[in-house]
């Protein structure tokens, strides 16, 4: 096993650097990067970083020429051999060559498109150009970039000892979690933690922590190059930025209305069983349901990534049974914001209602919460999100308006063709 402490200890990033590898990001990407392929390959985009901490000054903490040196080193990455074996010959989700040979030969061909990156006000602006399947696999290498540096900028000053005890109490802590899950019968819980992991070898050693202290409750890990290493399997489905991009497209608001299930029906056209997840929040659930067309009441199950977790998956289970569907087979996945106290509070609320599954994310990969003086490795909610399609503004509403993102007058009109009334905010839970 890797002893991280002396790793950090002794680190010169050309050893060990950040991202080191193409897969060295979520299934979901690569999943919804072969749907865009298909479906939208020519669609211009632009990505930016947004920091939702704006305490966090991150163009103080973090140099930007190690910035440089880590993008730059992203933009010479390809796939291996033994990367695109796995991807070509791999079972996931029970289906084999699920990744078709033209993606295929696309990807092995592929190098990250250019970066912009300037200084505002203590932030980095930090902006992607490009074609839609390119620009949107530079998401989770950017956000694991930045939480990485900002890490080791914490960690640059401290010595040999003091991080042997820090990653020492860190462990003893995520442990601790373990032992509080592991009575829960039929749990599933998956990690959903690299966007916003401390770092590649603590997101590992969480993963191989899971596997041993979960056993089959652990359902794998997002992280393609983890999973990979680690033979175990790969998870996730779909994510806010196809609806966004989709809804950005549309031409007028009766095609905007549209637009979500638009997405859907790609979906559903490549993807069948445990794939089959709606993410129902990007313009508000409620509305989002009340409009689904009835072959999606079929699907396997629910994503719930915004707002009050229980409201949603009673939402999901009324709609459930109004279409005639029996709740108890269907899937209800949680994945915001969640610790140890909401995934044992929701795994007994809904009991025997719902299958359940829970994605825990930054809690498990990036909990240092207390262990550091000021609590300077305190994880912080920063994304990287499409802002543009084809020149358009995209929006997100999200159930929790504190994570709504797009120009004033575009969330106005976003929220009259969806209907989205009063809405309750939330702290967002990194």
């Amino acid at each position: 096993m890797v002893d991280i402490a002396t790793r950090v200890y002794n680190h010169k990033w050309k050893i060990d650097p950040i991202v080191r590898s193409l897969i060295d990001t979520d299934f979901y990407k690569l999943l919804m990067c072969q749907s865009v392929f298909r479906n939208k390959r020519d669609t211009r985009v632009t990505f930016s970083l947004i920091n939702r901490s704006k305490s966090i000054r991150l163009a103080d903490l973090i140099d930007e020429g190690e910035l440089r040196e880590q993008l730059d080193h992203v933009r010479t990455l390809s796939l291996t051999r033994g990367e695109s074996t796995w991807l070509r010959g791999n079972t996931f989700y029970g289906k084999r060559q699920m990744f078709r040979p033209d993606f295929m030969e696309w990807f092995e061909n592929l190098s990250l498109p250019p970066y912009h990156l300037d200084k505002v006000d203590g932030q980095y602006e930090l902006t992607f150009e490009g074609t839609w399947p390119e620009v949107m696999l530079w998401e989770i290498p950017a956000l694991s970039i930045l939480m990485e540096l900002r890490s080791r900028a914490v960690l640059g000053p401290m010595g040999k000892f003091e991080l042997q005890v820090l990653y020492a109490r860190a462990m003893t802590q995520l442990w601790g979690k373990i032992e509080q899950l592991r009575p829960l019968e039929h749990l599933k819980i998956a990690d959903f933690g690299t966007r916003r992991r401390h770092s590649y070898l603590w997101q590992d050693w969480c993963v191989q922590a899971m596997t041993e202290g979960l056993g089959d409750s652990f359902a794998g890990t997002s992280n393609c190059h983890i999973a990979m290493k680690r033979d175990m399997e790969a998870v996730g489905t779909n994510a806010h930025e196809l609806p966004m991009i989709y809804a950005a497209l549309a031409e007028d608001d009766t095609a905007l209305r549209q637009s979500p299930y638009d997405v859907l029906a790609d979906w559903h056209e490549e993807h069948e069983g445990n794939l089959r997840i709606i993410l129902p929040d990007t313009y508000g659930t409620k509305g989002f349901l009340a409009g689904a067309p009835d072959w999606l009441a079929g699907w396997t199950g629910i994503r719930i990534d915004s707002g009050d977790p229980a409201t949603g998956a009673e939402t999901a289970i009324k709609w459930w049974t109004e279409r005639g569907e029996d709740p108890t087979q269907k899937l209800v996945i949680f994945s915001d914001g969640l610790d140890t106290d909401k995934i044992i509070e929701l795994h007994s609320q809904f009991a025997g209602r719902v299958r359940t599954s829970f994605g825990w994310g930054t809690l498990l990969t990036n909990d240092f919460r207390g262990l550091t003086e000021h609590n300077a490795l305190a994880p912080f909610s920063i994304v990287c999100k499409a802002v543009e399609a084809n020149g358009r503004p995209t929006v997100k509403l999200s159930d929790n308006p504190n994570k709504a993102m797009g120009p004033a007058d575009e969330v106005a009109r976003y929220k009259r063709v969806f209907g989205v009334g009063e809405q309750v905010a939330q702290e967002v839970v990194v």
